[in-house]
Protein backbone atom coordinates (compact mmCIF):
# COMPACT_ATOMS: atom_id res chain seq x y z
CA UNK A 1 0.00 0.00 0.00
CA UNK A 2 2.84 2.42 0.74
CA UNK A 3 3.85 2.35 -2.93
CA UNK A 4 0.48 3.87 -3.87
CA UNK A 5 1.32 7.01 -1.90
CA UNK A 6 4.94 7.16 -3.02
CA UNK A 7 6.19 10.24 -4.83
CA UNK A 8 9.50 8.62 -5.76
CA UNK A 9 10.88 9.93 -9.07
CA UNK A 10 8.09 12.53 -9.26
CA UNK A 11 8.74 16.22 -9.89
CA UNK A 12 6.40 18.53 -8.01
CA UNK A 13 5.97 22.28 -8.51
CA UNK A 14 4.70 23.80 -5.26
CA UNK A 15 3.81 27.49 -5.09
CA UNK A 16 3.89 29.42 -1.84
CA UNK A 17 6.59 27.14 -0.48
CA UNK A 18 8.46 29.72 1.56
CA UNK A 19 6.62 29.36 4.86
CA UNK A 20 3.63 27.96 6.74
CA UNK A 21 1.56 25.31 5.04
CA UNK A 22 3.67 25.53 1.91
CA UNK A 23 6.88 24.68 3.74
CA UNK A 24 5.25 21.75 5.54
CA UNK A 25 3.78 20.47 2.26
CA UNK A 26 7.20 20.68 0.64
CA UNK A 27 8.72 18.60 3.43
CA UNK A 28 5.90 16.04 3.21
CA UNK A 29 6.22 15.64 -0.56
CA UNK A 30 9.99 15.34 -0.35
CA UNK A 31 9.64 12.84 2.47
CA UNK A 32 7.54 10.70 0.14
CA UNK A 33 10.32 10.78 -2.45
CA UNK A 34 9.49 13.74 -4.69
CA UNK A 35 11.85 16.31 -6.11
CA UNK A 36 10.14 19.47 -4.90
CA UNK A 37 10.45 22.73 -6.83
CA UNK A 38 9.79 25.32 -4.13
CA UNK A 39 8.27 28.35 -5.87
CA UNK A 40 7.58 31.80 -4.55
CA UNK A 41 8.74 35.40 -4.43
CA UNK A 42 10.87 35.35 -1.28
CA UNK A 43 14.13 33.76 -2.37
CA UNK A 44 15.74 33.66 1.09
CA UNK A 45 12.83 31.75 2.60
CA UNK A 46 12.55 29.44 -0.42
CA UNK A 47 16.20 28.57 0.05
CA UNK A 48 15.49 27.81 3.71
CA UNK A 49 12.73 25.40 2.70
CA UNK A 50 14.92 23.70 0.13
CA UNK A 51 17.81 23.40 2.58
CA UNK A 52 15.52 21.89 5.22
CA UNK A 53 14.53 19.22 2.72
CA UNK A 54 18.11 18.50 1.68
CA UNK A 55 19.17 18.18 5.34
CA UNK A 56 16.59 15.41 5.69
CA UNK A 57 18.00 13.60 2.66
CA UNK A 58 15.44 14.85 0.14
CA UNK A 59 15.64 16.67 -3.18
CA UNK A 60 14.50 20.26 -3.61
CA UNK A 61 15.25 23.40 -5.57
CA UNK A 62 14.18 27.01 -5.01
CA UNK A 63 12.31 28.54 -7.96
CA UNK A 64 11.88 32.33 -7.73
CA UNK A 65 8.43 32.91 -9.23
CA UNK A 66 5.85 35.68 -9.15
CA UNK A 67 2.59 33.90 -9.94
CA UNK A 68 0.87 37.25 -10.55
CA UNK A 69 3.27 37.92 -13.46
CA UNK A 70 1.98 35.86 -16.38
CA UNK A 71 5.17 36.27 -18.41
CA UNK A 72 7.22 35.02 -15.47
CA UNK A 73 4.95 31.99 -15.07
CA UNK A 74 5.23 31.09 -18.76
CA UNK A 75 9.01 31.47 -18.72
CA UNK A 76 9.58 29.57 -15.47
CA UNK A 77 7.30 26.66 -16.38
CA UNK A 78 9.12 26.33 -19.69
CA UNK A 79 12.49 26.44 -17.94
CA UNK A 80 11.42 23.78 -15.43
CA UNK A 81 10.29 21.44 -18.19
CA UNK A 82 13.53 21.99 -20.08
CA UNK A 83 15.61 21.22 -17.00
CA UNK A 84 13.59 18.45 -15.33
CA UNK A 85 11.82 17.09 -18.43
CA UNK A 86 8.49 16.96 -16.65
CA UNK A 87 6.16 18.27 -13.97
CA UNK A 88 4.27 15.34 -12.49
CA UNK A 89 2.29 17.28 -9.89
CA UNK A 90 1.35 20.90 -9.35
CA UNK A 91 0.28 22.19 -5.94
CA UNK A 92 -1.26 25.67 -6.15
CA UNK A 93 -0.79 26.86 -2.59
CA UNK A 94 0.25 30.53 -2.84
CA UNK A 95 -2.27 33.05 -1.57
CA UNK A 96 -2.88 36.26 0.37
CA UNK A 97 -5.67 37.62 2.55
CA UNK A 98 -7.06 41.12 3.12
CA UNK A 99 -9.11 41.67 6.29
CA UNK A 100 -11.65 44.49 6.07
CA UNK A 101 -15.41 44.85 5.86
CA UNK A 102 -16.80 45.08 2.34
CA UNK A 103 -18.08 48.64 2.79
CA UNK A 104 -14.56 49.76 3.72
CA UNK A 105 -12.63 47.70 1.15
CA UNK A 106 -11.13 49.55 -1.80
CA UNK A 107 -11.55 47.88 -5.17
CA UNK A 108 -7.77 47.52 -5.74
CA UNK A 109 -7.48 45.59 -2.46
CA UNK A 110 -10.28 43.22 -3.45
CA UNK A 111 -8.86 42.84 -6.96
CA UNK A 112 -5.38 42.03 -5.63
CA UNK A 113 -6.71 39.07 -3.65
CA UNK A 114 -8.66 37.76 -6.65
CA UNK A 115 -5.62 38.16 -8.90
CA UNK A 116 -3.33 36.33 -6.49
CA UNK A 117 -5.67 33.62 -5.18
CA UNK A 118 -7.65 32.75 -8.31
CA UNK A 119 -6.44 34.24 -11.58
CA UNK A 120 -2.83 33.30 -10.88
CA UNK A 121 -3.89 29.72 -10.09
CA UNK A 122 -5.65 29.65 -13.46
CA UNK A 123 -2.53 30.83 -15.27
CA UNK A 124 -0.19 28.35 -13.57
CA UNK A 125 -2.65 25.49 -14.05
CA UNK A 126 -3.09 26.35 -17.72
CA UNK A 127 0.63 26.39 -18.44
CA UNK A 128 1.38 23.22 -16.48
CA UNK A 129 -1.83 21.58 -17.69
CA UNK A 130 -0.75 21.85 -21.33
CA UNK A 131 2.41 19.95 -20.47
CA UNK A 132 0.51 17.32 -18.49
CA UNK A 133 -1.95 16.79 -21.32
CA UNK A 134 0.89 16.21 -23.75
CA UNK A 135 2.50 13.70 -21.37
CA UNK A 136 -0.84 12.08 -20.53
CA UNK A 137 -0.08 12.23 -16.82
CA UNK A 138 -0.48 14.78 -14.06
CA UNK A 139 -1.87 15.68 -10.67
CA UNK A 140 -3.10 19.18 -9.86
CA UNK A 141 -3.94 20.00 -6.25
CA UNK A 142 -5.43 23.42 -5.55
CA UNK A 143 -5.33 24.65 -1.97
CA UNK A 144 -8.69 26.29 -1.35
CA UNK A 145 -10.11 26.80 2.14
CA UNK A 146 -13.08 26.01 4.33
CA UNK A 147 -13.98 29.58 3.33
CA UNK A 148 -14.41 28.20 -0.18
CA UNK A 149 -17.34 26.25 1.26
CA UNK A 150 -18.78 28.65 3.82
CA UNK A 151 -18.70 32.42 4.22
CA UNK A 152 -17.18 34.73 6.81
CA UNK A 153 -17.34 38.47 7.37
CA UNK A 154 -14.43 40.81 6.68
CA UNK A 155 -12.57 38.65 4.11
CA UNK A 156 -14.72 39.02 0.99
CA UNK A 157 -11.88 38.78 -1.50
CA UNK A 158 -10.49 35.64 0.10
CA UNK A 159 -13.91 33.95 0.32
CA UNK A 160 -14.74 34.86 -3.27
CA UNK A 161 -11.41 33.60 -4.61
CA UNK A 162 -11.49 30.35 -2.65
CA UNK A 163 -15.04 29.61 -3.84
CA UNK A 164 -13.86 30.36 -7.37
CA UNK A 165 -10.89 28.05 -7.01
CA UNK A 166 -13.20 25.14 -6.24
CA UNK A 167 -15.11 25.92 -9.44
CA UNK A 168 -11.87 26.13 -11.42
CA UNK A 169 -10.86 22.75 -10.01
CA UNK A 170 -14.02 21.16 -11.41
CA UNK A 171 -13.37 22.65 -14.83
CA UNK A 172 -9.75 21.51 -14.83
CA UNK A 173 -10.92 17.99 -14.02
CA UNK A 174 -13.47 18.06 -16.85
CA UNK A 175 -11.01 19.35 -19.44
CA UNK A 176 -7.76 17.63 -18.49
CA UNK A 177 -9.02 14.08 -17.94
CA UNK A 178 -8.71 11.17 -18.30
CA UNK A 179 -4.98 11.08 -17.58
CA UNK A 180 -4.69 14.27 -15.51
CA UNK A 181 -6.57 14.70 -12.25
CA UNK A 182 -7.45 18.01 -10.59
CA UNK A 183 -8.66 18.26 -7.01
CA UNK A 184 -8.79 20.77 -4.20
CA UNK A 185 -8.04 20.66 -0.50
CA UNK A 186 -10.08 22.99 1.69
CA UNK A 187 -8.26 23.36 5.02
CA UNK A 188 -10.07 24.65 8.05
CA UNK A 189 -8.36 26.91 10.54
CA UNK A 190 -4.73 25.78 10.64
CA UNK A 191 -2.14 27.42 12.89
CA UNK A 192 0.06 29.34 10.42
CA UNK A 193 1.48 32.84 10.02
CA UNK A 194 -1.53 33.78 7.88
CA UNK A 195 -4.01 33.79 10.75
CA UNK A 196 -2.01 34.97 13.77
CA UNK A 197 -4.63 37.69 14.56
CA UNK A 198 -7.30 35.00 14.90
CA UNK A 199 -5.04 32.82 17.05
CA UNK A 200 -4.66 35.77 19.42
CA UNK A 201 -8.42 36.39 19.61
CA UNK A 202 -9.83 34.67 22.73
CA UNK A 203 -13.44 34.88 21.53
CA UNK A 204 -12.57 33.32 18.17
CA UNK A 205 -10.62 30.53 19.85
CA UNK A 206 -13.56 29.74 22.11
CA UNK A 207 -15.92 29.65 19.11
CA UNK A 208 -13.57 27.43 17.13
CA UNK A 209 -13.10 24.91 19.92
CA UNK A 210 -16.83 24.72 20.64
CA UNK A 211 -17.96 24.43 17.01
CA UNK A 212 -15.28 22.11 15.65
CA UNK A 213 -15.92 18.40 16.18
CA UNK A 214 -12.29 17.71 17.12
CA UNK A 215 -12.29 20.81 19.38
CA UNK A 216 -8.97 22.26 18.29
CA UNK A 217 -7.11 24.25 15.67
CA UNK A 218 -5.69 22.26 12.80
CA UNK A 219 -1.96 21.62 12.47
CA UNK A 220 0.01 21.69 9.20
CA UNK A 221 0.69 17.97 9.54
CA UNK A 222 -3.07 17.30 9.39
CA UNK A 223 -2.87 18.04 5.65
CA UNK A 224 0.03 15.72 4.81
CA UNK A 225 -2.02 12.56 4.23
CA UNK A 226 -4.72 14.24 2.12
CA UNK A 227 -2.04 15.98 0.03
CA UNK A 228 -0.18 12.74 -0.69
CA UNK A 229 -3.46 11.01 -1.55
CA UNK A 230 -4.31 13.57 -4.23
CA UNK A 231 -0.76 14.11 -5.53
CA UNK A 232 0.12 10.42 -5.88
CA UNK A 233 -1.23 7.42 -7.76
CA UNK A 234 -3.35 6.58 -4.72
CA UNK A 235 -5.80 9.23 -5.94
CA UNK A 236 -5.92 8.19 -9.59
CA UNK A 237 -9.73 7.78 -9.54
CA UNK A 238 -10.41 11.01 -7.66
CA UNK A 239 -10.87 14.16 -9.74
CA UNK A 240 -12.97 17.30 -9.56
CA UNK A 241 -13.31 16.75 -5.82
CA UNK A 242 -12.80 19.13 -2.91
CA UNK A 243 -11.54 17.42 0.23
CA UNK A 244 -12.49 19.49 3.27
CA UNK A 245 -10.00 19.09 6.13
CA UNK A 246 -11.52 21.21 8.89
CA UNK A 247 -11.97 18.97 11.92
CA UNK A 248 -15.73 18.94 11.36
CA UNK A 249 -16.22 22.70 11.42
CA UNK A 250 -18.21 23.16 8.22
CA UNK A 251 -20.74 20.33 8.86
CA UNK A 252 -21.49 21.80 12.26
CA UNK A 253 -21.74 25.38 10.95
CA UNK A 254 -23.98 24.28 8.08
Amino acid sequence: MADLFSMKNRVVLLTGASRGLGRDMALALAGAGATVLCAGRTVKELDQTARAIVRKGGNAHAVPLDITDEADVVAKVGAIISRHRRIDALVNNAGIIHRENIVDTATPDFRKVIETNLISQFVVSREVGRHMLARKYGRIVNISSVLGVVGRASVAGYVSAKHGLIGLTKNLAAELGPHVTANAIAPGYIRTELNVPLQQNKDFNAMLESRTAVARWGKPEDLRGPLLLLASDAGSYITGHTLVIDGGLSPILS
